[in-house]
């Protein structure tokens, strides 16, 4: 092994980590002040119950065995790993960055149901959807047994697995789960956002250019178009704000960046630097144009999960297919001649978004026909905020309250 890969891959395992208390202030800033502590709360608490579930079978579903479509029980509470195994950086380690990308995905779903949403359904619901979505999915894509792996399908960091993933089970839960009585009509905390969005991308360098898994060439050029994707996106998001408006929106900007580095992900270890450009620019139009039209829809998708996490994935993993360059990735995407790998990529955009709706459907349904369990609070509950009916406990207490 190599002291080298393993130091970086330490330190981008923490990276990726760092990106989900990034997301918990992003979205945490976007609600009403009455909310944040259970916005807060649901990328928080990711942390805890997906940790321990990863390496009791979720690592094991996802990751270990020969089938292609899910994983097998070898490995499950992380059975016969040893710290001296493994090659290049051990076995163990691999574990630990694969979780951090378990941990966040899910909470991004979260952003559909903010302000209405029971905090211990969906402590039941991160333990399933982990299990019977995340896991297959990320087993087809990144195992080298499964079928879209085998097919070619190029997800370096987690267009499809990651983020098409939760944008789909995003509208899953805001049909079901339905639109909220009083949204507000404005983010509470803008500074919350920025900072959010700030860790995100600065988290976001660990997601990508740790998905080498080795400190190498592929490595920094993951980490040089993750910055210019984003870049790019959140200057293009800020231009169409102040083209439309008048003026340049902080969140939307934060929220163009964001953006970015959902559609660099899963080209992040093929293409170059102006690929990277090309990208941004569309994640930057092509979102901001899909927060607009949810925006005439009856779908209260509250934080825009699908516009941003889902079609920036979509986005992502269609551009993978044009601009991979085989010399940074080899393999080539169409404008190096290679046509049919764009083929490939719609094929794993078209599988995940339906198994990922379909699944995440009906494990949702499930919950709500449950007795003591059901997806939305009470209007009592809703009225008054979840912090308080939830948690009991404020984000915000004025001196002299109670």
């Amino acid at each position: 092994m190599d002291s080298g890969h393993i130091a970086w891959m330490i330190a981008a395992s923490a990276l990726v980590l760092l990106m989900t208390p990034g997301l918990a202030l992003f979205y945490g800033g976007l609600v009403r002040a009455r909310n944040v502590v259970s916005t807060i709360m649901y990328s928080f608490i990711s942390m805890a119950i997906v940790s321990v579930v990863w390496v009791l079978w979720g690592y094991s579903f996802a990751l270990e065995g020969s089938g292609e479509f899910i994983g097998d029980f070898s490995k499950i509470g992380l059975s016969g790993m040893d710290i001296n195994d493994g090659e290049g950086i051990p076995d163990l380690l691999f574990v630990v960055f694969q979780m951090m990308f378990a941990i966040i995905t899910p909470a991004l779903i979260t952003g559909a149901f903010v302000e209405r949403f029971k905090f211990t359904t969906y402590m039941v619901f991160l333990v399933i959807w982990i299990t019977f979505v995340y896991a297959p999915i990320a087993h087809w894509v990144w195992d080298s047994d499964g079928w879209l792996f085998k097919l070619g399908a190029l997800d370096f960091a987690g267009g499809t697995v990651v983020h098409i993933n939760a944008g789909v089970a995003a509208i899953a839960a805001a049909l079901l789960v339905g639109k909220r009585k009083n949204p507000g009509l404005e983010s509470h905390n803008v500074p919350y956002v920025v900072l959010g969005a700030a860790l995100l991308w600065f988290g976001w360098f660990g997601f990508n250019a740790g998905s080498g898994l080795k400190a190498h060439g592929v490595a920094v050029n993951a980490l040089l178009v993750t910055n210019t994707a984003a870049a790019t996106a959140a200057l293009t998001w800020g231009i169409l704000s102040q083209i439309q408006t008048g003026r340049m929106s902080a969140v939307g900007v934060a929220s163009g960046a964001v953006a970015g580095l959902v559609a660099i992900t899963p080209a992040a270890g093929s293409a170059g630097v102006m690929g990277a450009l090309a990208i941004g620019f569309g994640a930057g139009a092509i979102c901001y144009g899909a927060v607009l039209l949810r925006h005439k829809t009856g779908l209260d998708d509250a934080l825009e999960v699908f516009a941003i996490h889902g079609v920036g994935g979509i986005w992502g993993a269609i551009a993978t297919g044009i601009f991979a360059v085989a010399a940074i990735g080899n393999t080539a995407g169409a404008i190096e001649g290679n046509v049919g790998q764009l083929g490939i990529q719609a094929i794993a955009v078209i599988v995940t978004i339906l198994y990922s709706f379909i699944a995440t459907f009906i494990i949702l349904k499930i919950l709500d026909l449950i007795p003591g369990l059901g997806l939305r609070v009470s209007e009592t509950d809703e009225d008054q905020g979840l912090d308080l009916s939830s948690h009991g406990e404020r984000a915000f207490v004025d001196d002299g309250a109670d």
